[in-house]
């Protein structure tokens, strides 16, 4: 490539090298996109995952931090200094102070909000693995349903040759008075509302790929593949509840209750005192009247909290931190019940689309197929009615483009059953 260039002109040189690289970005942009394909673009560093993970940081930070003593506070300055006359040495008790207090929290304070803020932060990690999994299906929600618009619009583009042909057909037969011009014109009908039909498909195909494009970028405007994932069969649906369990919203839930009872225990904690310990130094200068320095001093001092009147600041504490742990735990147990019914309806709702498909796919697709062509071969031979030839097709269309549904619906419900059983990829 490179020899091929240094023999033309610069300009020609780089007109050729963009025209490749325009064409390979082409190519790639025509490449089908898979399932498993668009999974991984949408997990990979998701912006609401990263968040809630650099939230779980944080929290774990705040809680080293929590936990370490408060800094100490150095004291400086000057005691009993005259004004009205005299210095530094004038006064027997003038001194320059150096002091330093430390305060030592409540006995467990400390240890109970690391603790608080660990839970805090377990709690905003297993809504990360929570959103991870909404994430990856909600990807393959939009996938499907791309996926399901692009195969409408090939089955109806496939379509359409054979219903031009009707009215080939029929405007043949209506030339030599065979049919009637009511028979042209509804051949003609039905091919409009074809197109018409393949607009909305496009429409509806556009739409999803939106939707798609909000979790893996313009990669969702390539094609799909055009193959469904092997979803066929399911655990139990006592397998789906154990696995329930251990979804990240019931184990986030569990940490929010973990945090609550931490918060309690503070509450409590607040009924013992803090302590403080000051220690200082004093410095004099002068002397005494025999002549001797005077002597620097040294004193330590320890205070202590007195919560005496605790009604409204402790009691109330403590009350709103237990009301605070009976909605956490209230609440796990309805987000528990929604989840446990919302499994259960699926799981129906998959059994039944199920069945369906396999309705479909055994009986009625080749029911369908053959009334078509019964219908046809009946208007060729003048023994049936044109209407009936336009309803045998119009309903084999449907019956197909159902079928297909059927089998997205499926593949949907799949992934949500997924999501709430922990179903690995």
């Amino acid at each position: 490539m490179f020899s091929f260039c240094g023999r033309l002109p610069e300009i020609s040189c780089v007109l050729i090298m963009g025209a490749l690289f325009a064409y390979n970005a082409e190519a790639q942009h025509r490449v089908p996109l898979t399932l498993a394909e668009a999974e991984d673009l949408a997990m990979a560093d998701e912006p609401g995952l990263l968040a809630l993970r650099a939230r779980a940081d944080a929290y774990e930070d705040q809680a080293v931090a929590a936990g370490q003593l408060p800094d100490p506070v150095l004291r400086v300055g000057i005691a009993n200094f005259p004004i009205e006359s005299g210095g530094f040495s004038t006064e027997g008790m003038t001194q320059a102070q150096l002091g330093i207090r430390q305060v030592f929290p409540r006995a467990r304070s400390r240890a109970l909000q690391t603790e608080r803020l660990r839970s805090m932060a377990s709690e905003q990690s297993e809504h990360a693995a929570a959103r991870s999994r909404d994430v990856l299906a909600t990807a393959r929600q939009s996938w499907l349903e791309t996926y399901y618009w692009q195969s409408a619009e090939q089955i109806v583009s496939e379509s359409r040759p054979f219903f031009d042909d009707l009215v080939t057909i029929t405007r043949s037969m209506y030339s030599v008075g065979r049919k009637t011009q009511h028979d042209v014109l509804r051949a003609e009908l039905e091919l409009s509302r074809l197109d018409d039909r393949l607009i909305a498909a496009q429409r509806q195909r556009a739409a999803g790929q939106a939707a798609l494009s909000r979790w893996i970028g313009d990669d969702a405007y390539r094609p799909v593949a055009m193959k469904l994932p092997g979803w066929g069969n399911l655990p139990s649906l006592q397998v789906l509840r154990s696995g329930l369990e251990e979804h990240p919203l019931l184990a986030a839930a569990d940490a929010g209750i973990e945090a609550q009872q931490s918060a309690v225990d503070l509450a409590n904690e607040s009924y013992k005192p803090d302590w403080t310990l000051d220690f200082g130094y004093g410095y004099r200068d002068g002397a005494l009247p025999n002549g001797e320095p005077r002597s620097d001093f040294v004193s330590l001092t320890v205070s202590v909290d007195l919560p005496f009147f605790s009604e409204n600041r402790q009691d109330r504490k403590l009350a709103a931190a237990l009301h605070e742990r009976r909605v956490a735990r209230e609440s796990k147990a309805s987000l528990r019940a929604g989840l446990q019914s919302e499994l259960g309806s699926e799981y129906a709702r998959w059994t039944e689309l199920t069945k369906r498909v396999s309705l479909y796919e055994q009986q009625i697709l080749g029911q369908s197929a053959g009334q078509a062509k019964a219908a046809l071969l009946a208007y060729q031979s003048d023994t049936g009615d044109f209407s009936d030839v336009m309803r045998g097709y119009i309903d084999d269309l449907n019956t197909r483009l159902e079928h297909i549904r059927l089998k997205v619906e499926r593949a949907r419900s799949y992934a949500e059953l997924a999501n709430l059983g922990g179903l690995p990829r």
